[in-house]
């Protein structure tokens, strides 16, 4: 089984820029699909960003393509997720999940292991 912790987040302007990490411990992330979530109390948990255990392209939510990077770095065992020109509608809590051997999925349920989340308020 493997923990994640996510860090990163906090208080930024609009425009500004954020870099989460989600560091894993228990096991090599290499082995691991990783995405990231994120959440506000009006919707629904939706996909942001994701890369597949195998370093293939990463793929990203329409409303962050261009602004958002996710890579990894195995030999850290970190995921991280860069987040540049930020908008007040980017508000929410992020959260890093994992999935074993896992591909490339949009879905929530296609992760077993998910971080405690990380809260980011973006103020216009």
């Amino acid at each position: 089984q493997v923990q994640l912790l996510e860090s990163g987040g906090g208080l930024v302007q609009a425009g500004g820029s954020l870099r989460f990490s989600c560091a894993a411990s228990g096991r090599t992330f290499a082995s691991y699909a990783v995405g990231w979530f994120r959440q506000d109390p009006w919707r629904e948990r939706e996909f942001v960003a994701g890369i597949s255990w195998r370093g293939g392209s990463p793929y990203y939510a329409d409303s962050v393509k261009g602004r958002f990077t996710i890579s990894r770095d195995n030999a850290k065992n970190t995921v991280y997720l860069q987040m540049n020109s930020l908008k007040p509608d980017d508000t929410a809590v992020y959260y890093c999940a994992a999935q074993l051997l896992g591909g490339s999925s949009y879905a929530e349920k296609s992760y077993a292991y998910w971080g405690q989340g990380t809260q980011v308020t973006v103020s216009s």
